[in-house]
């Protein structure tokens, strides 16, 4: 008889590392954008940017420039290193689908 093993690639979830805290506002918060640089991220993004500054007050918003752009880049540590060293109480990711 022959055994056949399969494997399944939908890998797990580690339910240790929650999610980060949710902000109670975005007055006077310091923000910063992570672009992926898909498609029409170049155009959302600066949008976000000043909708954001529109409708809270002394916020601070980091554009997607201030960081390296890239799905290859972005989840690095490196990168996770520079926004954490620029300051920032929270990040956007994304790009606009």
């Amino acid at each position: 008889m022959v055994t056949i093993e399969f494997h399944d690639p939908a890998g797990t979830l580690d339910a240790a590392t929650p999610y980060a805290t949710r902000l109670s506002s975005l007055a006077g918060k310091r923000i910063g954008l992570l672009s992926n640089a898909k498609w029409q991220a170049y155009r959302m993004l600066p949008m976000i940017k000043q909708w954001l500054e529109a409708d809270f007050p002394a916020i601070e918003v980091l554009s997607e420039d201030s960081y390296p752009q890239g799905n290859m880049l972005i989840g690095s540590e490196e990168v996770a290193q520079q926004v954490k060293q620029s300051g920032v109480d929270a990040v956007i990711i994304g790009n606009a689908a």
